[in-house]
């Protein structure tokens, strides 16, 4: 008999691909590898499991993600070291075997990796988080830092992502808070320093080491919560290679603590560190949905891209989402990544529109001119002077989202007659 649920499956995905299809705005392959976008091993084999909720979806390999990526058009793959070795076989032959492996499949899709992390949040040992008190777990972290630097100089990557995952310490007064930041620190020197001498041995580029922040975790609260608070940890004078170290901001971790992502990534252009950018979209004050990009907040991302592009930005903007639930394994790169990919690069270039449109550009400079008082104005001549040129501001709000819903390009809606 034949499988009447393959053929099940074969009809449902035809009718995916035809609405996916109806719906337009796609991008050739050839046009997504124009940026700078990876695509990260985590995002692609996620299964579906959620806290209270089992796996809706089947493993997939590093090889199998690297050719549908290849093929979509995302031409960067990024990965934490216990995505693609097992913990028991990091630092032994066996890890060399996979690295090798790896490369191969990254040179046959013709993908480069541009960011490797260290998984220091799911294994046991980091119970207490990698700077735990004890002189064993932290001796062990320090360790893993080093080794994830060696992986990203064999693969070719340019970045090394550190989320410190304290999720051991949830209650107030329980640690030393100070100690703790400089154990943290320890850590990072001594991945900085097997960098240098790594960088100095292969005759290469040093890697670029990013900080990312998330609020809630550890549930206490107590150890930096935001990039704001990474910042000023690369500041500290803890850090012996600050000059090495910048920020991963990821869009929702900002956004979950109640934030706005747009401010916090202006900090760290003004602070010189942002060099890496995780991007997705979920909600305010939240759990971590990780959804796809632009899909909860769409204004919000235009924003955020429009200050990227003013201020010259050029690092990668790296998908950390979670294909929903709902997803199979064959919509996560039909429909999930491709959509994904498509809404950020549509973004990206509306983005540049608004820059240069000249209602924008013209209340702009006309606020940054100021009304022209008189020479030793009083407060009150020198607000009437501007009273009516601060009404731009709602006006450049209404222009963005005319931006956003094309009614600036005559786009309008009418309702039953």
């Amino acid at each position: 008999m034949p499988n009447r649920s393959a053929e099940q499956q074969k009809q449902q995905q035809a009718l995916v691909e035809r609405l996916f299809q109806s719906c337009g705005g796609s991008y050739s392959p050839e046009t997504r590898r124009k940026y700078y976008i990876s695509g990260p091993q985590w995002a692609a084999a996620y299964e579906g499991q959620a806290l209270f909720h089992a796996p809706t979806r089947e493993p997939v390999a590093p090889a199998e993600v690297m050719r549908n990526f290849a093929k979509i058009g995302i031409g960067y793959w990024t990965t934490h070291d216990t995505d693609v070795i097992r913990t028991e076989d990091l630092m032994t032959d066996r890890q060399a075997e996979t690295v090798a492996g790896l490369k191969k499949s990254l040179a046959e899709n013709g993908l480069r990796c541009s960011m490797v992390t260290c998984e220091t949040f799911f294994h046991a040992v980091w119970s207490a988080s990698p700077a735990a008190e004890s002189p064993d777990v932290r001796a062990y972290a320090a360790e893993r830092l080093k080794n994830v630097v060696r992986i990203g100089h064999e693969l070719g990557a340019e970045f090394a992502v550190y989320w410190p995952g304290t999720l051991g310490y949830m209650m107030q007064g329980i640690m030393d808070e100070p100690q703790t930041l400089q154990w943290f620190a320890e850590a990072l020197n001594a991945a900085c320093e097997e960098d240098l001498r790594v960088s100095k041995q292969n005759k290469s580029p040093a890697l670029k080491h990013c900080l990312e922040a998330k609020p809630f975790e550890p549930q206490g609260e107590l150890i930096l919560p935001t990039t704001d608070a990474m910042i000023g940890f690369i500041h500290s004078g803890l850090l012996t290679h600050p000059e090495m170290v910048g920020v991963n901001p990821e869009y929702l971790h900002e956004l979950m603590w109640g934030g706005a992502p747009r401010a916090a990534l202006a900090r760290a252009i003004v602070a010189k560190k942002l060099w890496h950018f995780d991007v997705n979209d979920g909600y305010r004050l939240k759990h971590d949905v990780d959804l796809p990009v632009a899909v909860v907040n769409p204004l919000d991302w235009l924003n955020v891209l429009m200050l990227l592009r003013a201020h010259g930005y050029d690092g990668p903007f790296n998908f950390d989402y979670k294909p929903p639930r709902t997803t199979s394994n064959w919509g996560v790169f039909n429909v999930s990544f491709p959509s994904a990919v498509d809404r950020f690069i549509t973004f990206w270039e509306m983005a540049g529109e608004a820059l240069a449109d000249p209602i924008i550009g013209e209340a702009m400079e006309a606020l940054k001119s100021g009304g022209a008082a008189a020479g030793a104005a009083s407060a009150q001549d020198i607000f009437e002077s501007t009273k009516e040129l601060l009404t731009l501001h709602e006006l450049i709000a209404h222009r963005l989202v005319q931006v956003l819903i094309g009614s600036h390009k005559g786009r309008k809606f009418f309702g039953a007659s």
